[in-house]
C-alpha cells in the first residue's frame, strides 16, 4: 500500500499540518521516534516524574489567534487554562510583572523604568501586533523562481503597511525612539525578544521585536497535563499515528519515497519533514535532495538550549512563568536572562498536590558542549547546572531543603533524543529573512517541509503559521 502522505516528527509543526490534511480527507501516517509526541514542546518521564522538555507555553490560542484556529479547524480543544500573568520579570533588585491588559503593564513599567516614551512605545507595540495578525492572503513558496516571485508580491500588503519597521535593527529604532535609555531597560527588552524571536534586537528589525515584545497583550495558555498532551490532543482523530518508529533512511525512486524503519518499509506519494534543515540530509541518498538541505546548513547559527529540571515540595504559590535577567552573560551560555517555568498547582496529572514540576531554559551554543572530551563536558554540566539552581533558589526564595529533584539536559542531550543540537528554529534576523528564508514547499516533486527552520519559523503562531501555509501549497490556492 503506497500512502498519501507521511509525515516525519511529531513535533508541533508534524502533529498541525498531520492533522489538517486528516481534517481534509487525507490518507495520512504520522511517525515520531520518541515514547510521546511533541517534539521540542514533548513531555517525558524521568525517575515517575513528568517535565516539559523544553516548550512551557501556548501562545497564540487567544481568541481569533491562529493556534485557536488549528484546533477549531481539526474540530479538537487541548486541555489549557489562561496565564496571567504572563511572565514575571525579575532583573537585579526590580520585579516587573507583564500583564496582559496594556494599561495595567504600562503603569508597572513606569514605576520600575521611569520615561516619558513609554505610553507611546508599548502602545505602538500592541497596536503593531493586532494589525499583523489581522492580515490574511499572504504567502510564502519556493518551487521555483516563478512562484517565489509571486509569493513574495502576495506580502506587498504587508511591506506597504509596515515599511518604516521592516529596515535597520531594532536596537537603533529603539535607541532613536526613546532618546535615551538605560542598559538595564533594553536588557529588559532583549531579554523578552530572545524568548521569541531567538535572536536580540541588534540583529532583527523593529517589526520582528515589536511582535516578539508583544505577544504577552495576548491572552497565553498554560497546558494541564504538558505540552506533550497538546499535541497528542491536536493529532487525537489522525487513525495512524506512530510513535516509538524511527525512520533510518529514505529513498525517492520514480517520484515514490520509501522509508526504512525498524517494524517496516512505508512507501508513500509525499513526505512531509518535521525535522531541521540543519540535520534533515542524514536520512536521503538522494543528491538533489541532499544538496537541497545541505544549501541551508550554512545558516545554522548553532543556537541551542541548557534546560534545567527541578522537582520541588513547598506550599509557596507561584506564577506559571519567569525571567531571571543577570548584569552579564552567563557562563557557558548566550544570555543574561534565564526562563523559569512552573506547573499550576491545580495540574495534579503533571505534579501531586503539594509539588512544582520546574523547567528551566537559557540560551546556548550547541558548540560549547559537543567539542569538549568527556570529563569536560561532564564538569561543565554540572557547573552551569548548580549556578541556575542557585540562581532560582536566590530570586525565587527556594530552599535548598525543598529540592527533590534537580537534573539538566544539554544540545548533546537534545540531539539525543529529539535528533536536533539546534533549538529554536531559524531565526528572523536581518540576514536571514524573507526570501532567504524556506519555505514550507520544495523544488522537490511531493518534498515539503515543516517546523520553525521553516517560513515562519518560531513558537506555536509561527509554526502553525507554516502548516497553513504548507496546506496553501498543497491545495494549490496560490
Amino acid at each position: 500500500m503506497i500512502r498519501e502522505y507521511a509525515i516525519i516528527g511529531g513535533g508541533i509543526g508534524g502533529c498541525s499540518i498531520a492533522a489538517l490534511l486528516n481534517a481534509k480527507g487525507h490518507d495520512v501516517v504520522l511517525l515520531e521516534k520518541e515514547p510521546s509526541l511533541g517534539g521540542c514542546a514533548s513531555t517525558f518521564l524521568h525517575h515517575g516524574n513528568h517535565y516539559n522538555a523544553g516548550a512551557t507555553t501556548i501562545s497564540g490560542y487567544h481568541e481569533g489567534g491562529i493556534v485557536r484556529r488549528v484546533f477549531q479547524t481539526v474540530g479538537v480543544t487541548p486541555n489549557v487554562i489562561p496565564s496571567n500573568p504572563a511572565i514575571t520579570i525579575i532583573q537585579g533588585d526590580k520585579t516587573c510583572i507583564r500583564y496582559r491588559e496594556l494599561e495595567r503593564f504600562i503603569g508597572e513599567i513606569e514605576t520600575f523604568y521611569p520615561h516619558a516614551k513609554h505610553r507611546e512605545f508599548w502602545t505602538l507595540v500592541h497596536t503593531l501586533g493586532i494589525a499583523f495578525y489581522e492580515m490574511q492572503g499572504h504567502y510564502y513558496s519556493n518551487k521555483s523562481a516563478l512562484m517565489k516571485i509571486r509569493s513574495l508580491l502576495s506580502l506587498y500588503p504587508i511591506v506597504k503597511r509596515f515599511w518604516r519597521y521592516l529596515f535597520g535593527n531594532a536596537r537603533d529604532f529603539i535607541t532613536r525612539f526613546y532618546g535615551t535609555l538605560s542598559p538595564q531597560y533594553l536588557d529588559f527588552l532583549d531579554a523578552q525578544i530572545l524568548i521569541v524571536a531567538q535572536a536580540t534586537s541588534d540583529k532583527v528589525n523593529f517589526f520582528t521585536a515589536a511582535l516578539a515584545l508583544g505577544y504577552t497583550f495576548n491572552e497565553t495558555h498554560y497546558p494541564l497535563g504538558g505540552m506533550g498532551a497538546v499535541c497528542t490532543s491536536l493529532t487525537s482523530k489522525i487513525p495512524d499515528v506512530r510513535t516509538r518508529c524511527p525512520v533510518m533512511s529514505i529513498v525517492k525512486e520514480n517520484d515514490i519515497y520509501t522509508l526504512t524503519t525498524p517494524q517496516e518499509t512505508i512507501q508513500c506519494k509525499n513526505l512531509i519533514m518535521g525535522t531541521s534543515h540543519y540535520e534533515s540530509s542524514q536520512w536521503f541518498s538522494d543528491p538533489t535532495i541532499k544538496k537541497y538541505y545541505q544549501k541551508y546548513e550554512k545558516r545554522n547559527n548553532h543556537q541551542s538550549a541548557f534546560v534545567l529540571y527541578m522537582t520541588l515540595k513547598t506550599l509557596t504559590p507561584y506564577h506559571h512563568h519567569y525571567q531571571l535577567i543577570a548584569e552579564t552573560i552567563i557562563p557557558h551560555t548566550l544570555s543574561k536572562s534565564l526562563f523559569v517555568s512552573f506547573s499550576d498547582p491545580s495540574d495534579t496529572l503533571i505534579a501531586p498536590a503539594g509539588f512544582y514540576r520546574i523547567t528551566a531554559s537559557i540560551h546556548t551554543d550547541t558548540r560549547f558542549w559537543t567539542l569538549l572530551s568527556k570529563t569536560q563536558y561532564q564538569d561543565q554540566k554540572k557547573e552551569l547546572q548548580n549556578l541556575l539552581q542557585q540562581w532560582i533558589c536566590d530570586k525565587l526564595g527556594v530552599q535548598n531543603e525543598e529540592i527533590v529533584e534537580c537534573f539538566a539536559a544539554t544540545p548533546k542531550t537534545f540531539g539525543r533524543y529529539i535528533n536536533r543540537t539546534q533549538l529554536g528554529g531559524n531565526a528572523l534576523t536581518l540576514s536571514n529573512f524573507l526570501p532567504r528564508l524556506p519555505s514550507n514547499d520544495t523544488p522537490i516533486k511531493g518534498l515539503y517541509q515543516i517546523g520553525d527552520t521553516a517560513y515562519a519559523a518560531q513558537g506555536w503562531p509561527g509554526v502553525i503559521m507554516g502548516a497553513f501555509n504548507c496546506m496553501r501549497m498543497i491545495d494549490g490556492k496560490h
